[in-house]
């Protein structure tokens, strides 16, 4: 299969698809901390048997973190293939969040055990992807609110989101005092007010706004 130039597409609705091109292995992609001021970006990628579904299944952020667990497990057990990369904060900054972001997905994609023929990305934003081991282009989409249109798009966001988040937890131990148990890394007022207080970690973002002056 040749890789052609590719155009971004948009869906509306909740009706989750299972996948964009039949009788191919369709891998499906998502990210997860993007938004944050710490810790690593989380990229995943999955494959799904094509007639899979699980009724709770939708963009991870309309989940409770409940049901992302049961559904990481679920999904875990059920995929052809499936794999999360985590790409740190100082990567980041080296190479800016959106290069890190689809630098990661490109990394899970690496990862697979079953090569994928054809890529749904979550956004509008990708690079031509080479299969490593067959040395081919392979096609992508990218499409805008993947994560609440095609199954494999959702399950991408749900371990890439459940993974970073089991992380953040056990982060918040090493570091105390940024709650990043509960706010996960992301630019809530309470995080901002323990950069002031206790300082910049080796985990956080430099390239990014950190100080409240910053982000006013």
């Amino acid at each position: 299969m040749c890789a052609k130039a590719i155009r971004s597409i948009s869906h509306t609705g909740s009706a989750l698809l299972s996948f964009m091109i039949p009788d191919i292995i369709e891998a499906g992609c998502d990210e997860a901390g993007r938004g944050c001021l710490c810790g690593p970006v989380s990229c995943a990628a999955v494959i799904l048997p094509p007639d899979w579904d699980h009724p709770l299944l939708n963009d991870s952020k309309k989940l409770s973190a409940a049901a992302r667990a049961k559904l990481r497990t679920v999904i875990e057990a059920d995929a052809i293939a499936w794999a999360v990369v985590m790409v740190e904060a100082e990567e980041i900054d080296r190479i800016n969040i959106l290069n890190a972001s689809i630098t990661g997905m490109q990394r899970a994609l690496d990862a697979l055990t079953v090569r994928p023929q054809h890529i749904l990305v979550d956004g509008n934003r990708f690079r031509p992807y080479l299969d490593p081991v067959n040395g081919i282009d392979v096609p992508h989409h990218t499409v805008v609110k993947g994560d609440a249109t095609y199954r494999s798009i959702a399950a991408a966001s749900i371990l890439a989101k459940t993974h970073r988040d089991e992380l953040m937890e056990r982060l918040d131990k090493e570091y105390p005092g940024y709650g990043w148990a509960d706010n996960m890394g992301y630019p809530t007022a309470a995080h901002y007010d323990a950069i002031e207080r206790l300082g910049i970690t080796s985990l956080h973002r430099r390239s990014f706004k950190l100080h409240k002056l910053q982000k006013e």
